[in-house]
């Protein structure tokens, strides 16, 4: 029978320790009631919900600002754009699409892109085509192996192989 009881003593005895661990906790721990407690954890909850919404509003001012300097480079963007447009115009561009392709070779200058291309401008002096635009004179030749022969005996070629 003294078997039987020593397992009841440890389990005694564990028990006795968690009591005084116990005991010792709560003698280091200030003595706070209940209401009081209830009150800290309140105002513990509140701090951390305002905290929550200055880290929210803090989030939708970062987000609002990324989206103002968003539109405000799309609107310098296309300020600039404009103003090229504008420039070109001008300056008498005939093909504002076609000069922008090739405005960036010059520098993004006007002047150089006049001078170095003016067939983009309207105020441009044409180039004046040569040769004839119309039908030939009535009274020249269009006969082929004729201007052959010719072409033949300026060379000093024979003749005698050409049976036309």
């Amino acid at each position: 029978m003294a078997g039987d009881n020593h397992g009841i003593e440890e389990t005694q005895d564990a028990q006795a320790q968690e009591n005084d661990g116990q005991q010792q906790a709560a003698q280091e721990q200030p003595q706070v009631s209940g209401t009081d407690r209830e009150k800290a954890i309140v105002e513990r909850d509140e701090r951390i919900a305002a905290l929550e919404q200055q880290v929210a509003d803090a989030a939708k001012s970062a987000e609002a600002a990324d989206v103002l300097r968003n539109e405000i480079a799309e609107l310098k963007a296309q300020g600039k754009s404009d103003r090229i447009d504008f420039r070109l115009q001008l300056a008498g561009v005939r093909n504002v699409k076609a000069a922008r392709a090739i405005l960036d070779e010059h520098g993004g200058d006007v002047d150089a892109l006049k001078e170095a291309e003016p067939w983009l401008f309207a105020d441009a002096p044409a180039k004046r085509q040569g040769g004839m635009t119309g039908p030939p004179n009535a009274g020249t030749s269009t006969d082929a192996g004729k201007t052959m022969r010719r072409w033949r005996r300026l060379a000093g070629l024979d003749d005698s192989n050409d049976n036309a």
